[in-house]
């Protein structure tokens, strides 16, 4: 007869305020039904019709914006299995820039058929392999369905065709507009090896009033300020970069000076004044036309750059400073005085012009066929070119200039890998119909975990379409998408978000593509996001930080009774 020992229900493994939640309705369930919310709120702003959300920070700043990488960025998840979504998804607008509502909706989808099979009995460890094996497939078919490249050499026409739908997907109506803009300005500054592309180089400056149609690229740089003296427009100039401070140096130590008469008083200033005029001297002497200062620029530096004709600049961002040295070839100086040939850079044209009402500084290189232009002159690139847009609200901005990033990531991407799959849907319908067939073949419980993944796959169709055409139509409009795949040369089927026919289009007759890393990368991490969160059984949450709340009074502390 074996002694029955009594077990203590009132062992105390974890300090006092720790939280342990574990087994499958606490832990797992309870986490798949926080990605679900966090993939349901994100899931209507997704594609070309997706609605837009009212965001505002915890620094009471406003966000109207359909953009996911934004929306995640500026709500702050606290739920420890959300979390591992949106890291997911930042990976994923980190390394490609594009497509991270994707990662979110379909890791919440696949979360969402898993929760069905864990309640009819299936162990986590069958449904992580039937995920792990379908993402193999899925990735494999995927090399498979690329029937378009992009075309080298690059031209306006075929770029801007490449980059309308991922644009479209923030910006619908807008995307012509934003993706020749976005195009001209990624070939102004595109180097010799494509590959060597940078992002850094197109930049974005808004400027309220007037409309879209009227912004433009600009090969240069603008700042959104006028130069600081009365020179305003300068032409084929030096230019002198200075971290430093232009004004009168001062001493590291304080000291008294005793002045006895009115002599001494006048005399006292112009020893610093005449070391100025000296310095300022030589700087114009070097021939520098134009001076670029990141720092505070004195009056009486300023009186005497005014009176040598040389034109001065105030850029207070380290950041703009560097890209403005990258421009006009120059050297950031720490210290004032005259460059050396080496460190002085070039610029053909510095002005100030007026771009609805106003005055902005633009420092730029001419463009062949442009008055003055002398191909021997300087026939090296310009490193930098500046989109300059125009919109009526600041919020309307900012959205156009997201989606501009978004199409300079997806040139990047594009040129490190540029095979393109067809859009609107059709790849991951196609994927899914693979997938299904792979699944009904496999031996064993992963085949069910295999055929949900599947499923879950046509979220992205689904959704495209109910945003679209509303709830009703995305899965009639599925079912028409599965009738045109199954026959032969269907591949290219997607949605039609305009619904001109029946709903659907032929992605290549349309040019409607999509990178095939971005694709690539999106299932990976989202598979992986998944997989995290099945494997969980246990939460185990400590006591936050800090100590305990000062009670409320409910006068002022300082009142007397």
């Amino acid at each position: 007869m074996s002694l029955k020992v009594p077990k203590a229900s009132n062992i105390q493994l974890f300090k006092e305020g720790y939280k342990h939640l574990s087994g499958l309705e606490d832990a797992v369930l309870r986490n798949i039904q926080a990605v679900s919310e966090l993939s349901d709120l994100v899931r209507t702003s997704f594609g070309p019709n997706g609605r837009n959300k009212l965001l505002i920070n915890h620094l009471g700043r406003l966000f109207v914006t359909s953009d996911a990488a934004t929306i995640i960025r500026e709500i702050e998840v606290v739920h420890p299995a959300a979390k591992l979504l949106v890291m997911a998804s930042q990976a994923q607008e980190a390394e490609l820039g594009d497509a991270s509502n994707t990662v979110l909706i379909l890791a919440g989808e696949l979360l969402k058929k898993a929760e069905n099979l864990l309640i009819m009995g299936l162990h986590p460890s069958e449904i992580i392999k039937g995920y792990e094996l379908a993402c193999a497939k899925a990735l494999a078919e995927l090399e498979t369905l690329s029937n378009y490249r992009l075309p080298t050499p690059l031209t306006l026409k075929t770029l801007a065709s490449a980059l309308k739908p991922a644009i479209a997907s923030k910006q619908y109506g807008y995307e012509d507009t934003l993706a020749s803009l976005v195009a001209e300005a990624a070939l102004a500054v595109m180097p010799a090896n494509p590959r060597n592309f940078n992002v850094d180089n197109v930049r974005v400056v808004k400027i309220m009033g007037g409309s879209l149609s009227a912004s433009r690229v600009v090969q240069g740089m603008v700042f959104g300020r006028e130069p600081e003296g009365q020179i305003k427009k300068v032409t084929g100039a030096k230019v002198a970069v200075f971290t430093s401070a232009l004004d009168v140096a001062q001493t590291e130590t304080k000291g008294t000076v005793l002045i006895h008469n009115a002599d001494e008083m006048l005399n006292f200033t112009t020893g610093e004044e005449k070391h100025l005029e000296k310095i300022i001297k030589e700087i114009a002497d070097s021939g520098v036309k134009v001076i670029v200062g990141g720092s505070t620029i004195g009056e009486l530096a300023l009186h005497y750059l005014n009176r040598f004709g040389i034109a001065v600049l105030r850029v207070l961002s380290k950041f703009e400073l560097r890209r403005l040295c990258r421009v006009v070839n120059a050297t950031p100086l720490a210290r004032m005085g005259a460059p050396t040939p080496e460190e002085a850079g070039y610029v053909d044209v510095f002005e100030t012009i007026e771009i609805g009402g106003d005055r902005v500084t633009v420092l730029r290189q001419l463009v062949p066929g442009e008055e003055g232009w002398d191909p021997k002159a300087h026939s090296e690139k310009t490193r930098t070119a500046t989109i300059v847009l125009r919109g009526a609200t600041s919020n309307h901005l900012d959205d156009l200039e997201r989606a501009i990033d978004d199409g300079v990531n997806v040139i990047k991407a594009l040129l490190k890998d540029e095979r393109l799959v067809p859009g609107a849907g059709a790849t991951e319908v196609e994927l899914a119909r693979r997938v299904e067939n792979y699944g009904g073949g496999l031996k064993g419980l992963a085949q069910h975990a295999v055929k949900r993944y599947a499923t879950a796959l046509e979220v992205v169709p689904r959704t495209l379409a109910e945003n679209a055409l509303g709830g009703a139509e995305g899965n009639e409009l599925l079912s028409r998408l599965w009738a045109k795949h199954e026959q032969k040369g269907g591949e290219a089927w997607g949605v039609d978000v305009e619904n001109e026919t029946d709903g659907t289009l032929r992605a290549d007759e349309r040019e409607i593509y999509d990178s095939l890393a971005a694709k690539s990368w999106a299932l990976k991490l989202a598979t992986e996001a998944a997989v995290s969160v099945l494997s969980v059984d246990s939460i185990i949450m400590s006591k936050p930080a800090g100590g305990p709340k000062v009670p409320q009074q409910a006068g002022h502390w300082d009142e007397e009774d």
